[in-house]
């Protein structure tokens, strides 16, 4: 059961089934029309609008899509707990946690198992620090291959912590505060298939070239990209918010 709640506009919000779930609204200046998305771990519901738009239009936008929400919501992945026994997805398989107390606390790979040692109960960061290490290695090798193949100068990477966007470039800057072109990857790519890892870096060296979605762009990545793009956007489309679920 979903009921809306009017309340305040400075505070508004939806109950599902009990629940009270924010309403967060964002006016974008490229905005045409309104959207909505639920943070992937399902906190809070995202809704955008052009700067023209009014609080009310976003919320009567929620109210009317109420089983949309409620149908989101019940795809939120529960959170897992990471210790001794628990899989961890990783490239294009899955992991054992095996802790031993007289292993090192660094994390290491042993066939399918990530063996550590440490505090049991500091296991979780110490994994996650471990699988950004090697999304950073990883990213970086795809972002060294699609440029060679792009034919353009390899751009800065960083690791991204998002909570809705798997990637994203920005253009080179100038005047006195000038910078070169940086690309960030969310870092829980990295427990992606690896095909779908790597279509996220070679859609951002595509925008290298074409700071757009358009026809040009989508031909240019098509080019760079030896995997099914319709494959890897459609694994992220269904399993995306699972890769939320053990480290939030």
């Amino acid at each position: 059961m979903i009921e809306w709640l009017r309340g305040e506009v400075a505070d508004p919000h939806v109950a599902v089934a009990g629940r009270r779930l924010p309403i967060a609204i964002r006016r974008h200046p490229r905005a045409r029309r309104l959207t909505m998305r639920l943070s992937p771990e399902g906190s809070e519901l995202r809704i955008t609008l052009p700067t023209w738009g009014r609080t009310m239009d976003a919320l009567a936008f929620a109210k009317a899509r109420t089983a949309w929400i409620e149908a989101q919501l019940a795809r939120v992945p529960t959170p897992q707990d990471v210790g001794p026994g628990a899989r961890i997805p990783f490239r294009d398989e899955s992991l054992t946690v095996e802790w031993q107390p007289d292993a090192r606390r660094v994390p290491r790979l042993e066939g399918s198992a990530l063996v550590l040692g440490g505090p049991a109960e500091r296991i979780a960061p110490r994994i996650r620090q471990w699988l950004e290490q090697e999304a950073l290695r990883l990213t970086g090798e795809d972002l060294a291959f699609y440029c060679a193949r792009a034919a353009c100068p390899t751009p800065g990477l960083g690791l991204s912590r998002a909570q809705r966007r798997w990637g994203s470039c920005s253009g080179p800057t100038s005047g006195l505060r000038a910078r070169a072109p940086s690309i960030r990857i969310n870092w829980r790519l990295v427990m992606a298939p690896d095909y779908v890892r790597r279509s996220v870096v070679a859609h951002e060296v595509a925008h290298l070239a074409h700071f757009d979605h358009s026809p040009a762009f989508h031909a240019h990545l098509a080019q760079l990209f030896e995997g099914d793009l319709r494959a890897a956007d459609g694994w992220l489309r269904r399993e995306g918010r699972g890769l939320y679920a053990q480290f939030g």
